[in-house]
């Protein structure tokens, strides 16, 4: 093979890839972009609704990375590249993810609808799984108590699956 076909081939080749790379870039470029409106969007109209902040930067967050890899799965599609496998590899990944941390997991939907249904806020004072306090804080991961023995972490799969007493809500 001499010089000028090895030319031809590169020119022929790149005149092939141009618009799939070209393509691949316009739709990473568009899904990032779309990841960012959309989290300023849930950011704007959850402080318009008074959603709690901790909800509000887990759903904005959440939104931003399944938009971006919802991207990168089409762009490699538009490629031609055969993503059935990839979308089934990250399916059994968040499966055996979902499973090794399923007690994180739980903790974090149970602050999620605790949040959202706010059966208790801070300030209140409650009895939760042997403990009895005043609440600080609520997060996603645990609910703060201000007891006698001190500061107690209650994980939040705890508040939302035994019985609570809110000993000062109206």
């Amino acid at each position: 093979m001499d010089l000028k076909q090895i030319t031809e081939q590169l020119v022929n080749e790149s005149i092939i890839w141009l618009p799939k790379v070209a393509a691949v870039l316009f739709i990473i470029v568009l899904f990032f972009v779309l990841s960012r409106f959309v989290k300023r969007l849930i950011i704007t109209f959850s402080d318009k609704l008074n959603f709690d902040p901790h909800l509000t930067k887990f759903f904005a967050q959440i939104s931003k990375i399944l938009l971006i890899i919802i991207g990168l799965v089409t762009a490699l599609g538009t490629v031609g590249i055969n993503v059935s496998a990839l979308v089934a590899g990250l399916g059994l990944t968040g499966f055996a993810l979902g499973f090794a941390f399923k007690d994180i997991i739980s903790n974090i939907l149970s602050g999620i609808l605790i949040l959202l249904y706010r059966p208790f806020i801070a300030g209140d004072k409650i009895k939760v799984a042997g403990y009895e306090g005043e609440v600080v804080s609520v997060d996603l991961r645990y609910t703060r108590l201000n007891s006698e023995e001190g500061i107690a972490l209650i994980p939040n799969s705890k508040c939302f699956s035994d019985p609570v007493v809110v000993y000062n809500k109206d």
